[in-house]
């Protein structure tokens, strides 16, 4: 784990230095330097500077350039030196819930550092509005990056719209200005003592509630059950477990263990896709979401206007479905069947051949004439590279279905609910016609339990052939 957090580290800083070098070059030539002359003279100063300290370097290597990376470097080897920056402790009290504070040290010890570092290479010729600008620009930057929070902001997965539940935990304590509770929406408070009905309350919550945090206080006790753990561990959110005591486990699994104020803190994150995951995958789904809107939007129009034609308004439906954590969501589709379809679900239940909570008829009489073609290529559910660039559904990733399915669900199949969304998936490249909701539920653990970028990748490659490969039609 430490090399792993250590090449993490590494790679942020190297990702920073680009960043800060590049951005701090372009706005030095475009905006901070008065003229060329000014520059000219800078390059001067640096070359005797060269002369009377450093005559074994090369005259080639003195660049003003180079002296901004330089600069760059040297203020993120001290910026990383401090706990302040490169550690963000979601178990530390937080009473405000304001990034002031930390982009207010962040821009002191920037610009501490950046005239230190004028004054020293003697630079002059700057612009001095446009420096007071640059001094605001960078520490953002520097916050933006500290740590995926704000990042999953912009990228539609904020922690303050976020809910945590807790269990035994008293209104009034203390804990709850830990940063990882006071960032969160609170959805209640559970007095439960047994641990079959802990899990019992967290399942019945998440099946209606978007739920991405469990705090659980066990008091003075050690240990809770081994079924409890491997329910906590196995529903893929972020637990943490409270106990004024040292607390011992029997599963293996990993987490980290701190003590605040005499309290005993466990914590463990089995979310599968948060922080810079998260932003990997969004940044692909924008991408090649981007990607293929340029390529289908003509099939889209044509479809569209088939629809249209054949069956007048709405050409493209909105459904309510269920996403990631249980975030509900509308879902765009191509209409192919006739107005208020839905309806009709109930009468033909008899006819239905899926099982468990799927719905899907052969010959379904609701369907418009001709836009059977559309569903046995998956046509139809085009529309939702929409919900893929809105951030509620991925490319790739189990199939969203309805909040009463949800209903259905037991309580390890509610951890579908813990993975975007997809357009597609494995159960789509490899058994699309499948009857039965065990083959579903097979491909959707399978997805959860392996799930990676190559593999969202692998996916995507799949798709298409896999639709010319048999008979098929999109749910």
């Amino acid at each position: 784990m430490k090399i792993k957090s250590l090449i993490k580290y590494i790679l942020r800083f190297a990702f920073l230095q680009v960043l800060i070098s590049l951005l701090t070059i372009w706005y030095f030539d475009n905006f901070l330097i008065l003229s060329q002359e000014d520059k000219f003279q800078l390059y001067q100063n640096l070359v005797e500077d060269r002369n009377r300290f450093l005559p074994f370097i090369s005259e080639s290597l003195i660049t003003v350039d180079l002296v901004l990376i330089i600069i760059i470097f040297l203020f993120l080897i001290v910026l990383y030196a401090t706990k302040f920056y490169t550690y963000v402790n979601e178990l530390n009290y937080s009473f405000e819930k304001k990034y002031f504070d930390e982009y207010l040290n962040l821009y002191l010890l920037w610009n501490s550092f950046l005239f230190s570092s004028f004054f020293i290479f003697r630079f002059s010729g700057l612009s001095r509005g446009n420096l007071l600008i640059f001094t605001f620009i960078v520490p953002f930057l520097l916050l933006l990056f500290r740590n995926s929070e704000l990042i999953s902001s912009l990228l539609g997965r904020s922690i303050i719209n976020e809910n945590y539940v807790t269990f035994n935990l008293d209104s009034e304590s203390i804990l709850r200005n830990l940063r990882i509770m006071s960032f969160r929406k609170n959805l209640g408070n559970f007095i439960n003592n047994n641990d079959e009905d802990i899990i019992n309350k967290i399942d019945e919550l998440n099946k209606n509630v978007n739920i991405n945090l469990v705090v659980l206080n066990i008091g003075n006790k050690s240990k809770i059950s081994k079924s409890l753990e491997k329910y906590l561990i196995n529903i893929n959110k972020k637990v943490l477990i409270i106990s004024s005591t040292k607390m011992s486990f029997k599963n293996n699994f990993i987490y980290r263990e701190e003590t605040v104020d005499n309290f005993n803190f466990v914590y463990f994150n089995n979310d599968i896709q948060y922080g810079s995951k998260f932003i990997l995958k969004r940044f692909t789904d924008i991408f090649l979401g981007l990607l293929a809107m340029l390529i289908i939007f003509p099939l889209m129009m044509i479809i569209l206007l088939y629809i249209l034609v054949r069956d007048g308004n709405p050409a493209i439906i909105k459904q309510d479905r269920v996403g990631l954590h249980g975030l509900n969501f509308k879902m765009y589709k191509f209409r192919t069947m006739v107005k208020n379809s839905h309806e009709m679900r109930d009468e033909l239940k008899i006819f239905n051949n899926k099982s468990g909570p799927l719905f899907k008829l052969d010959d379904d009489p609701r369907i418009i004439k001709g836009a059977s073609f559309l569903r046995k290529y998956s046509l139809d559910e085009l529309p939702q590279i929409f919900n893929v660039l809105k951030g509620e559904m991925s490319l790739v990733g189990p199939r969203p279905l309805f909040d009463t399915d949800t209903q259905t669900f037991n309580k390890s199949y509610m951890r579908r609910l813990n993975v975007m969304p997809g357009m597609t998936g494995l159960l789509q490249i490899n058994d699309r016609n499948a009857d039965d909701f065990e083959t579903w539920f097979k491909y959707d653990v399978d997805y959860i339990e392996n799930w990676s970028l190559y593999l969202d990748f692998k996916i995507i490659l799949k798709t298409v052939p896999s639709l010319f490969r048999r008979a098929n039609q999109g749910k």
